[in-house]
């Protein structure tokens, strides 16, 4: 099995631009991302999902930014992190609790 080949940002933003510029000379857009994914060496697929991120972080289409996407990850996982500090910090209060009691009934 293959790995996946990383496109540079610069490849990326290039790809995107020609399937905007020259998407009028074709019947539809997807006839536009396979004929510049062809010519690029990527797959149809994987230059559609670009233009497609592309298209929401200019505000044309619904969805996340990749901005807001990368922002929301970054507090998923501070959130992730947050919650296994609050664990420990339970678990070492009721260990200690446990341990004055016991020491108490002495």
């Amino acid at each position: 099995m293959t790995s996946p080949t990383r496109y540079s940002p610069e490849v990326r933003e290039r790809a995107v631009r020609l399937v905007l510029d020259h998407q009028g000379e074709h019947d539809s857009q997807w006839s536009a991302i396979t004929s510049v994914a062809s010519k690029l060496g990527c797959t149809a697929e994987t230059l559609r999902k670009w233009v497609r991120q592309a298209e929401r972080d200019r505000g044309v289409r619904a969805g996340l930014s990749s901005e807001e996407r990368r922002r929301l990850k970054e507090l998923e996982r501070e959130n992730r992190e947050l919650r296994r500090a609050n664990e420990i910090l339970r678990k070492a209060s009721a260990y200690f609790a446990q341990a004055e009691l016991d020491r108490r009934a002495r």
